[in-house]
């Protein structure tokens, strides 16, 4: 098991810049900042045609279970992967989930970077936000694994510390980022999937 600490995922405005992307999973925000969403991205399962067509492809989630797994440095997702489905004879967004208990994983490190390349190189299938995936999804270096399952969602915030005044450019920015990535609770990288 490879375990490469760098500097992850931020939770918290950083004083010393002006704009902070936040990625927040289901914790409530917290600290003195202010912050407005841009989106959602979903926690997908993908892998290389390469790792597929050697390994094959799961059917189940339980069949993830035989596979070689590159997953972020998240101490829960060590011992449980939930997975949600939404399923077609329950009401509109109703979904089905399934917990399971994951081997120990062949690459586990909260630099996502790290994780995609991993994928990329057919080392086995990854969880990655769709914000990242998205582009190798569309042009086949990655394939989605069991596409009617998702992972966890992340959050994504614009924020700026608590100041008395904000600079005409930061505020323009902010409006900028918020119109790009729509601002609401829906992924817009899985809308194109």
């Amino acid at each position: 098991v490879f375990e490469i600490a760098t500097p992850g995922p931020v939770d918290a405005a950083d004083d010393s810049f002006d704009v902070s992307i936040l990625s927040i999973g289901q914790q409530p925000l917290h600290g003195e900042f202010i912050a407005r969403p841009l989106a959602t991205s979903t926690f997908i399962l993908c892998a290389a045609s390469s790792y597929l067509d050697q390994h094959g492809h799961p059917q189940t989630p339980d069949e993830l279970q035989q596979h070689t797994s590159l997953v972020p440095d998240v101490s829960a997702l060590r011992r449980n992967l939930t997975l949600y489905r939404q399923t077609p004879d329950t009401a509109e967004g109703s979904v089905g989930t399934v917990t399971l208990a994951m081997p120990t994983p062949t690459l586990s490190t909260n630099h996502i970077d790290l994780l995609y390349a991993a994928a990329l190189a057919g080392m086995g299938i990854a969880g990655l936000p769709s914000f990242i995936a998205q582009q190798a999804l569309r042009d086949g270096r990655l394939q989605r694994v069991l596409p009617a399952w998702r992972g966890a969602s992340l959050t994504l915030y614009a924020a700026m510390p608590t100041r008395k005044h904000v600079p005409a450019r930061t505020r323009v920015f902010l409006d900028f980022l918020v119109q790009s990535f729509g601002g609401g609770d829906t992924d817009p990288w899985l809308a194109v999937d």
